[in-house]
């Protein structure tokens, strides 16, 4: 057994999927120092998630890996609903307020490759063929004893331990803690396949039917699609996720019988990945364990439903690391980590809510019942406050953190403390919020100037010790303006209308997840100051 080497990671990270990479981009781009370890000696090859949304496009872009992971896959703008050869509903998807109003539908082994290779650009490393056995941790650090491959045992200490080892995680397991919810539930037929279609390539495609269970179908980059089919029966003790119902492997064949009765029109020719699996709704009750944070199928499980699993986990990590990286310089405290699961818990409890809810409607059982179904998905899909909520809820543009205790002000007549700092088209203010490619995103302060009033003082932060703050002025016009890191002309008024501060102005606090951490007057410095010692 081997001591730790000198230069003890500040963050252990287990698990190098999806939320791991992530989570280890956005720490070694902030400057911590971090070991990445994952169990595998080689990345997968199964690509289980296939779809990032445009909320998760927002965090790739600050991540740095945006463009590459546009380019891997294809962008999905609308959801279109089939039954019986007619189409019940088509929603758009491309009008949800964000600069990225689509999906990229691409295998999880592309978004796992751009991410690598950005952790790679930044510095860092992954090492494989590394397990942890067993953890144990006290006020001071966490000790982790690891198991290489070549049988070679270590015991690391670090300031902190990330679980982003999925469904099955030993950290969680180590921490003592579970995942609770229903794990019986219906069984599902999955594949990456190369098809022939006639579907539109940019929807994700639903088809229902009164007499046979329901099939999704994600068109890919070529030919690719992803197809899951409901298993109308299981058996007594039918086997784990890998295997069909009837305890052989599955088959192509059986998809294709699913796809056929369903008239989905999809002639399937050959596949890359096949698998059964059983859908479970499960949340742990508690994010963090002290120095240990549960994120993604660690934290929570659910239906594929909506496709919300792997993008909810990745802003897991976004949120998470930040946060990590303050207190790691020392900066700020345990109110601020404690955040993590006041904001991150409620939103994996509401897309357990939601997934459970389309889940149960996509699987009923029953003629009538089925029909029933397909009529309102008709009827109510085409209204279009419904259309506009469900790109919302797809996409994940509303997720915020209004309840949240590290958030603070007043709401404007637009915006709330809490919520997303929005895009405002025709302007260089998101631009501005991205800060360039400053290896520590920072926390930005926002002033919008009022109308013909002309640059105001550079606020202060009532001595706070929180660093990087960045200073971005919003005016009518270009002006001289001493101390701000960047000037965005606002000629017609878009971002201040847009952020709802009215004709006196005022002041936004952009936390550097991109959310807004306050909203205050122009002038209120006392407020801005009291927002930063809140995060100690």
């Amino acid at each position: 057994m081997s001591a730790n080497p000198a230069g003890s990671p500040s963050v252990l990270i287990v698990g190098a999927g999806p939320v791991g990479l992530v989570l280890a981009c956005e720490l070694t781009r902030r400057g911590v120092p971090i070991r990445v370890i994952d169990k595998r000696a080689q990345p997968t090859t199964e690509s289980r998630a296939i779809v990032v949304h445009a909320r998760s496009l927002e965090l790739m872009e600050r991540v740095g890996a945006l463009d590459a992971l546009i380019a891997s896959g294809v962008r999905t703008t609308a959801m279109e609903m089939h039954s019986n050869g007619r189409t019940l509903a088509h929603v758009r998807l491309d009008t949800v307020d964000s600069p990225f109003p689509f999906s990229v539908t691409t295998a999880q082994t592309e978004t796992e490759r751009i991410l690598g290779e950005r952790l790679t650009a930044l510095g860092g490393m992954v090492e494989r063929g590394v397990e942890l056995v067993s953890l144990e941790q006290d006020d001071a650090e966490v000790r982790s004893t690891l198991q290489h491959d070549d049988g070679r045992t270590e015991v690391v200490s670090s300031a902190w331990i990330a679980g982003t080892d999925g469904s099955r995680s030993t950290v969680r397991a180590q921490v003592g803690t579970r995942l609770e919810g229903s794990f019986k539930g219906e069984r599902f037929l999955m594949g990456d396949v190369e098809t022939e279609h006639q579907l539109d390539p940019t929807a994700i495609h639903t088809f229902f039917s009164a007499h046979a269970a329901p099939l999704i179908a994600f068109p890919m980059k070529g030919r690719r699609m992803r197809v899951i089919a409901q298993q109308d029966s299981a058996p007594e003790g039918s086997p784990d996720a890998g295997s069909s119902a009837s305890g052989a492997a599955p088959t192509l064949a059986e998809l294709q019988a699913a796809a056929d009765r369903l008239e989905t029109g999809i002639r399937l020719t050959s596949s890359h990945w096949l698998t059964v699996f059983e859908i479970h709704h499960a949340q742990v009750p508690q994010y963090r364990h002290g120095r240990a944070f549960l994120a993604g199928d660690a934290a929570h499980v659910h239906s594929p439903a909506g496709g919300q699993g792997m993008n909810t986990g990745m802003q897991d990590a976004f949120n998470l690391a930040w946060k990590l990286a303050l207190v790691d310089a020392g900066e700020a405290g345990d109110a601020l980590l404690d955040s993590y699961h006041a904001e991150r818990h409620p939103v994996a409890a509401r897309v357990i809510e939601l997934s459970t809810k389309l889940t149960d409607a996509a699987t009923l059982k029953g003629t009538f019942a089925r029909k029933l179904r397909n009529h309102v998905v008709h009827l109510a899909t085409g209204l279009a406050p419904v259309q506009h909520a469900l790109a919302n809820e797809t996409e994940e543009v509303d997720v915020a953190y209004r309840d949240s205790p590290v958030v603070a002000g007043r709401s404007s007549r637009r915006l709330h403390p809490g919520d997303a700092a929005p895009d405002v088209a025709g302007t260089e203010l998101r631009i501005a919020l991205l800060g360039g490619s400053d290896a520590r995103a920072a926390h930005t302060i926002v002033s919008i100037a009022p109308a013909n009033g002309g640059a105001p003082a550079l606020p202060g932060s009532n001595g706070s010790s929180v660093a990087d703050i960045r200073h971005v002025l919003v005016i009518e016009s270009i002006t001289h303006a001493s101390g701000f890191d960047a000037i965005v002309p606002d000629p017609d008024g878009l971002i201040a209308e847009r952020y709802g501060v009215g004709a006196h102005g005022g002041t936004v606090v952009v936390r550097p997840d991109g959310y807004v951490g306050l909203i205050a007057a122009l002038d209120d410095e006392a407020a801005v100051g009291r927002y930063f010692d809140a995060l100690r």
